[in-house]
């Protein structure tokens, strides 16, 4: 494990293994930010449209995670090649009465679209902040359509111990035959996953 990133309420130790970019959430000038860092992940031989469209994804990845209102993300990219995962860690705000595993779960088997629906991929786990929800969904992103792409995700629902509101931290990815590495580094995240 790397030494833990920091951000802005939460602290995840990212793997070493692979290339994590943090997006800074912070920034008031994100492209400036997202094109210094496609070159610094590509390198500056790498042709000037790569080093945009790079930049372009990460502008996207961000703006999701801000519209979210995330407290930290970062996106997956191996060295010198495209992202293929992202992840972010947000609060959620949610009634005192729902705040249960039981109560999450009821909620994951009644919602539609993805990383809910049913019962299959929901277990509880014991994560350092406290008791959580997992969900290991595969999901269309349209649904309707006889093609597409398929997302597939880890997101774990945390009860903190010292804190009233819940967390939702959530790895998705589109490259299928990653999912059992992804699956296994969601759960490592959401393992190192400290509040401040």
């Amino acid at each position: 494990m790397t030494s833990p990133t920091d951000w802005q309420e939460c602290r995840v130790d990212l793997p070493a293994a692979h290339n994590w970019l943090v997006l800074d959430l912070r920034s008031e000038d994100p492209e400036p930010w997202a094109l210094t860092l496609a070159e610094e992940h590509l390198g500056e031989e790498a042709d000037e449209r790569w080093r945009t469209a790079f930049a372009e994804d990460l502008l996207w990845y961000w703006g999701a995670a801000v519209r979210q209102g995330a407290l930290c993300a970062a996106v997956l990219a191996p060295r010198n090649d495209a992202i293929v995962a992202s992840y972010t860690v947000r609060e959620l705000r949610v009634p005192p009465e729902s705040l249960s595993l039981a109560a999450f779960r009821a909620e994951a088997e009644r919602a539609e679209g993805p990383y809910f629906g049913g019962t299959q991929g929901l277990s509880e786990v014991e994560l350092p902040l406290g008791p959580a929800l997992r969900v290991h969904r595969q999901e269309p992103t349209a649904p309707e359509a006889d093609s597409g792409v398929v997302v597939e995700g880890v997101a774990h629902y945390v009860l903190s111990v010292r804190h009233t509101t819940a967390l939702e931290c959530r790895l998705l990815w589109t490259s299928l035959g990653l999912g059992e590495e992804l699956s296994k580094v969601a759960d490592e995240l959401a393992d190192s996953l400290r509040l401040a």
